[in-house]
């Protein structure tokens, strides 16, 4: 079962530079997008996609975030949000239940400059992973979330370290917040099979060439509950894809 996930910042504007191109390539079993920026009547989708039933979670704010979830198998169900209405307006999350586990798509929030919404992303942070905590129990079966979750956990994961330390996406709060959700349970998939790969990354600015120099940060994942460990067969970061400042990121269930 292949599984990716893509922030495409902006589902029109990536259609317009060979989205369309991509999926059909890829022929992914199951496609998260986050950062759609866009209903799903604002967005002509081309032949690729029919073979896919789709669900969307736009914000209430036009043109801002929103998530998707396109997949050839029908669900056995679909939830949007996180079941906090101070979090549900922004259209971040949307979780599908397969019959083998449940699978949520995110859009973490941005801290933002200064880290002037580090307090409300740290919340964010707490109320996600009890969410998808309670998913685990609600349903007894394995969750795997994937998505931009705005953060490099390791030195590792981004480029410049040492100028980033306290840039949103980088502070000890933030990252703190992902070591929160290996330590309930979940497992950082690419990490899992590939401990030790340095220049990986998933995001890269536009300014100055960063992309073509590489200097970007790992933004991206997939995400598993640990008694899927052993599903996992291969975990891939697709930097040859463009797009979006973000490539998608691939998983590979056994």
């Amino acid at each position: 079962m292949l599984l990716i996930s893509w922030n495409v910042n902006g589902i029109r504007a990536a259609l317009n530079k060979g989205m369309a191109d991509f999926v059909s390539q890829e022929n992914p079993d199951v496609l998260c997008l986050q950062e759609t920026k866009a209903r799903e009547e604002q967005v002509d989708l081309p032949l690729e996609f029919a073979g896919y039933k789709r669900y969307w979670n736009s914000a209430q704010k036009a043109g801002y975030s929103g998530t998707a979830i396109f997949t050839k198998t029908a669900p056995l169900s679909i939830e949007y949000g996180i079941r906090h209405d101070h979090h549900d307006t922004e259209g971040r999350v949307i979780t599908a239940e397969y019959a083998d586990f449940s699978l949520v798509t995110v859009y973490t929030p941005n801290s933002q400059d200064e880290l002037r919404r580090l307090d409300y992303r740290m919340q964010w942070d707490a109320d996600f992973l009890a969410y998808v905590k309670l998913l685990e129990i609600e349903r007894n079966k394995p969750v795997i979330f994937c998505g931009d979750l705005n953060v490099s956990h390791q030195e590792i994961d981004l480029a410049r370290p040492r100028e980033n330390r306290k840039n949103a996406g980088f502070s000890d709060q933030e990252r703190q917040g992902f070591s929160n959700m290996l330590t309930a349970g979940f497992t950082d998939t690419f990490r899992h099979l590939y401990p030790e790969q340095s220049d990986a990354y998933s995001w890269w600015s536009y300014r100055a060439g960063a992309r073509e120099r590489n200097i970007g940060w790992r933004l991206d994942y997939f995400l598993v509950s640990q008694s899927l460990n052993e599903r996992i067969a291969e975990a891939r970061i697709l930097p040859h894809v463009h797009g979006s400042d973000h490539c998608p990121v691939a998983l590979h269930l056994a």
